[in-house]
């Protein structure tokens, strides 16, 4: 069932936009690019897992992805992170929302934190829109106070101090061509 090829092209010039995969992964986040990748991330339901829906938006690179990336640095955070991008991961995108979240409609940004395989957090992107990362952190550093048990931060904060946020906007992006 999720050996099969993938069934829809990216959206957006690959090359363009691996800045705002190098970005998440920099800081800890594991991507998710197939349907497969995404049911073995999901299969531990144990503990806390924090997914990211990532997007070449404006409010994915001035807010969203800044935010997580400054939360990530609190005492405490999730167990485990991953990322899929809407609009290139296009197939592993709709099989996540499919599969672990039916109820909620499709959002991008969006990340979720998920306890023992249930959502206790969802940012969608009219929660992300026109905050600055400093309000974002706040709300998810509060959610990973309640929820979360590891400790952190998910990287040094040498290596933070390091991070490039990408901040090119989809609207700058070209489209892919086949």
């Amino acid at each position: 069932m999720f050996d099969r090829l993938i069934t829809k092209v990216p959206m957006y010039d690959p090359v363009a936009v691996q800045p705002m995969r190098d970005e998440l992964t920099w800081v800890g986040f594991e991507e998710t690019r197939t349907e497969a990748e995404v049911e073995r991330f999901m299969r531990q339901e144990t503990g806390t897992s924090l997914v990211f829906i990532n997007s070449v938006c404006g409010c994915a690179a001035g807010s969203a992805r800044p935010a997580i990336a400054q939360a990530l640095q609190h005492t405490v955070i999730p167990d485990r992170l991953a990322t899929v991008f809407a609009g290139m991961d296009r197939d592993a995108v709709d099989f996540f929302r499919n599969r672990y979240l039916p109820e909620l409609p499709p959002s991008s940004p969006a990340m979720f934190l998920f306890k023992d395989g249930n959502v206790v957090l969802a940012q969608h992107r009219h929660n992300i829109e026109d905050r600055t990362p400093e309000d974002i952190a706040s709300e998810l550093i509060e959610a990973f106070d309640r929820h979360c048990d590891r400790t952190g931060p998910s990287i040094p904060p040498e290596q933070y101090e390091k991070l490039v946020h990408a901040k090119t906007c989809g609207s700058s992006i070209l489209k892919y061509e086949k």
